[in-house]
């Protein structure tokens, strides 16, 4: 027998249409253009994947203290990883090579995330200095300190959502041209 209220019992997993559309305001965010061309951030296949393993890491950290967050978690780092997948196959990767990839992708967003937690907590610059390290290459540690603000900008915009708000996709992200002093 199909009892009508079991929705009550358990909460509703993100449907796939959800967790695409907030991947997709993850990945739009990370090609804002002002990173690229007033913050320094390398306009390059690998300054495009720093953008986005940030922007992911924020919406992440934002979901992993709420309840249920950590399937709404695995859904949004599932789809990242096969966003990735496709696109090296795309590229034209082979599919022997494409595992071996992936894994350094895994390694290299375990190690940013640790990274920019750690700098959180550290406070005091440490923040400035991470992105500074692994977003622009060792170099210009101004722009990676208007960069920190945007993301601490940003971290508390989406604390202020409630857990089923961030996984409906009813958000943005704050925009980057009014959150960082551009030079």
């Amino acid at each position: 027998m199909i009892w009508p209220f079991n929705h009550f019992n358990k909460p509703r997993a993100t449907s796939r249409g959800t967790i695409e559309a907030i991947y997709g305001m993850i990945v739009a965010q990370a090609r804002e253009p002002l990173f690229y061309e007033r913050l320094g951030v390398p306009d390059t296949v690998n300054g495009r994947f720093e953008m986005i393993v940030l922007h992911l890491w924020m919406v992440l950290r934002q979901a992993r203290d709420a309840p249920d967050g950590a399937a709404f978690a695995q859904a949004l780092f599932d789809h990242f990883c096969n966003d990735l997948d496709a696109n090296l196959r795309e590229l034209g990767v082979g599919d022997l090579t494409v595992p071996k990839r992936m894994q350094a992708f895994g390694e290299a967003f375990y190690g940013r995330s640790a990274a920019y937690d750690k700098a959180i907590e550290q406070g005091g610059g440490a923040l400035a200095k991470a992105l500074c390290r692994n977003v622009l290459n060792g170099f210009g540690l101004d722009k990676a300190e208007q960069i920190a603000a945007y993301v601490d900008r940003t971290l508390a915009e989406l604390a202020r959502f409630d857990p089923e708000t961030l996984q409906s996709g009813r958000w943005r992200f704050p925009p980057v041209n009014t959150s960082v002093a551009v030079s």
